[in-house]
């Protein structure tokens, strides 16, 4: 009998993961939202977590009723990590920074999610990688396109780049986003 995989489970070889990481509220301790995603990667970078990259910070319209703009960013990590073991990393470091559950597209101080990573498609109960829309999402894409801007969408073969520039296409560019 093979005896199961510790938890959480930490492969031989490092993956690679692309987080997309957001804000539109004050933090107490960091301040402004740009402040918040830079506190929050640096967060990132601890334990068996390493921050290869971050995306310059975008700020971006809000959807829904999150009323105030976000600040947006994409950050490339390697990890040991399986997928589920990093979601739970993430949502510690939300709670950290004093995100609750609340509603849905409501302002969040700090938003981290798994976009992509190196071992291709995810699925569980909790958990989907990639990320069932980022490919309708600009703030998701533009900082996702800054660094890793050939990554494949294992789900379509198209890469980063290619994803952004149908989005783009398909609908007008917001002249109202600006970087921090």
């Amino acid at each position: 009998m093979i005896a199961p995989a510790p938890w959480p489970y930490r492969a031989a070889v490092p993956y690679l993961y692309a987080i997309a990481l957001g804000s539109n509220r004050r933090h107490g301790r960091h301040g402004a939202p740009a402040a918040v995603i830079r506190a929050a990667a640096a967060a990132l970078a601890e334990e068996d977590l390493r921050l290869v990259r971050l995306s310059p910070i975008l700020a971006t319209p809000a959807l829904g009723p999150a009323g105030r703009a976000f600040a947006n960013a994409a950050a490339l990590i390697e990890s040991r990590l399986d997928p589920p073991a990093l979601l739970a990393r993430l949502k510690a470091v939300e709670r950290a920074f004093g995100r609750r559950r609340g509603r849905r597209w409501g302002p969040r101080v700090i938003d981290l999610d798994i976009i992509l990573w190196s071992g291709g498609r995810w699925h569980d109960r909790r958990l989907a990688v990639p990320h069932a829309a980022f490919r309708a999402r600009d703030f998701v894409l533009a900082p996702l396109a800054r660094i890793v801007p050939d990554w494949r969408d294992p789900a379509t073969g198209s890469t980063v780049r290619q994803l952004r520039a149908r989005l783009i296409n398909a609908k007008p560019v917001d002249p109202h986003r600006r970087r921090f």
